[in-house]
């Protein structure tokens, strides 16, 4: 379907112009507009765009005083933390490349990532978990030197203090030296050449590399130019139908590490001149009294947040009347999820969706006005699609019929981090341009609006029939018992696969599997039924909290 060809449905029109700009530019142009603005509230301590960005010039100066500019990767082990902005713009204001890093990674996934990417220096922070990992990788890698920022130092002056007095056990005894550098020393070091001149940044330069959640395998790293993030980020903001951007106060609970948070978060508010309200990592009583606190107007998350914060004895208590509109993303939102948030908080949740190979944002719900639940909404302006053939991906799908969604914009990347046979598998050429396959199938109405069926590689064969474990697991979601539902395929000696459910309860909910499985399959295609359906206390999540189907499938089948 042409896009372009429907009625404009978003704010701004879908064939606007975008600046393809180096994300340290954006950032230049907001802080000019408005220096004094706030960009980052955090325990606390707010933080302006001209101190944040005055810090930025001094880490780029510093990391080229240490050799590390154009094209050098920069790594960031870190969790939501002021220095995680710094060192980012920062690094990409040097001319190096930033590879971002989970703050729960093991050593030897750190190690493995740190290899391929040829990452030379790691910023984290002196948090004990962090730093130890940080470190031993340090050690046993070609890793060359390692930069550490102090918790207490970006706190509020007497939180800080409390910290280093009290809380020690909560901070690292870093062993400065031999490679490992002090983040002040590093900033103060940057300081006295600030006013000297920095590389100019290519727009279509390389600005971030960012590993793949490994759904398909090892994981790999997604080549980010900083057009494809710095456009990425003004098509987001493009959805916002509220007026002056630059009010906007957004909660920031998704992790930075994440391109979603990347995008929807920081390269949101940093082009706009919005701010964050910021939270080191998502627990549920702080992200209200953040949310409460700072006033937030936005709340980009993902399902299981959404899920934890109605769980929350104090959400009733909490004053979330600032609030314009929550966005969800990274997995599926269930129907009677949204229902039950929007009921209790009187708060607009639309989902959306997106991809690491997209930059984070391919589309959205409006967050006003016209919207139809269960799809991920319409494309973001000047994002093309197409339904590609599920079995045939070089020829188009039929009209009417799912298929295997394909994009083609300005937000997708370039292609894998040394790894050129898989982007042969991840692109497709059609009407002359190059089309990014996405894995998933999905349909699409005539106003635009886009509905995920299923992965092509998560359909479950069932005696010569394709069966979508989200059908049947949003069928199962309507049981009022059923919290959260994964669906994969196991062996059968006659029918080759057949589904299986696995299932949390809500609180206070006794139902069987049994009871569950005959409720399930009197509703559902006799292809669909499944098996058996196993009630468990926990399903598997990845690091940003979405149901975990790969974790599950491989613990089971394993």
């Amino acid at each position: 379907m042409d896009v372009s060809k429907l009625p404009n449905y978003h704010p701004v029109p879908w064939a606007t112009h975008f600046d393809a700009i180096a994300l340290p530019e954006m950032f230049a142009r907001t802080k000019d507009r408005s220096p004094a603005a706030p960009l980052l509230h955090f325990l606390g301590r707010t933080y302006s765009y001209d101190e944040l960005f005055r810090d930025t010039v001094a880490f780029a100066q510093a990391l080229r005083m240490h050799g590390i500019g154009d094209g050098d990767r920069v790594g960031l082990f870190l969790p939501n933390v002021p220095s995680y902005v710094v060192a980012y713009y920062g690094a990409m204001m040097a001319g190096a490349v930033v590879v971002n890093f989970s703050p729960l990674y093991t050593v030897d996934e750190l190690s493995a990532q740190v290899a391929d990417s040829g990452t030379r220096l790691l910023v984290t922070v002196d948090v004990p978990e962090l730093y130890g990992k940080a470190e031993a990788v340090l050690r046993s890698t070609s890793l060359e030197m390692l930069v550490v920022s102090s918790l207490s130092g970006m706190l509020p002056t007497l939180k800080g203090l409390a910290l280093r007095l009290f809380a020690r056990s909560k901070v690292a005894r870093v062993a400065y030296g031999d490679g490992i550098l002090d983040w002040a020393d590093l900033l103060k070091e940057g300081g006295t050449r600030r006013n000297e001149p920095l590389p100019e940044i290519d727009p279509h330069g390389l600005a971030l590399l960012q590993y793949t959640g490994g759904t398909t395998g090892t994981p790999k790293g997604a080549m980010l130019t900083h057009a494809n993030l710095s456009i990425n980020a003004q098509q987001t903001a493009g959805l916002n139908p509220f007026g002056d951007p630059a009010g906007e106060v957004f909660m920031g609970a998704l992790p930075f590490f994440h391109v979603f948070a990347n995008t929807a978060l920081l390269n949101h508010a940093v082009v706009t001149g919005a701010s964050i309200a910021m939270v080191p990592r998502f627990e549920t009583k702080q992200v209200l009294q953040t949310i409460e606190k700072y006033g937030a107007t936005g709340f980009p998350g993902v399902p299981t947040m959404f899920q934890a914060l109605l769980d929350h004895p104090d959400l009733a208590k909490t004053d979330l009347s600032t609030l314009k509109v929550c966005i969800s993303g990274g997995a599926p939102l269930a129907g009677p999820l949204r229902e039950k948030w929007e009921a209790a908080t009187g708060v607009r949740l639309v989902e959306g969706y997106g991809l690491t190979e997209s930059s984070g944002v391919v589309s959205a719900n409006p967050y006003a006005g016209k919207r139809k639940p269960g799809t991920i909404g319409q494309v973001v302006m000047r994002t093309e699609v197409l339904l590609l053939d599920k079995e045939d991906a070089t020829i188009i799908a039929p009209d009417g019929e799912p298929g295997e969604l394909a994009l083609h914009g300005p937000q997708i990347m370039q292609g894998y981090w040394n790894r050129p046979e898989a982007a042969k598998d991840v692109f497709v050429e059609h009407h002359g341009k190059r089309w990014l396959r996405t894995g998933d199938v999905a349909t699409v109405d005539d106003e635009g609006f886009l509905e995920i069926v299923d992965r092509i590689k998560d359909m479950i064969a069932v005696g010569g029939f394709k069966v979508f474990p989200s059908q049947v697991e949003d069928v199962l979601l309507e049981n009022k018992a059923v919290k959260e539902a994964l669906v994969i395929g196991v062996p059968d000696a006659y029918l080759g696969e057949r589904p299986r459910a696995y299932v949390t309860l809500n609180a206070g909910a006794t139902a069987t599997g049994e009871d569950l499985a005959a409720w399930l399959n009197g509703r559902i295609g006799k292809h669909e039924r499944v098996e058996s359906i196993v009630v468990r206390h926990e399903l598997p999540k990845t690091m940003i909290g979405k149901l975990d189907r790969k974790a599950l499938r491989a613990e089971v089948l394993d």
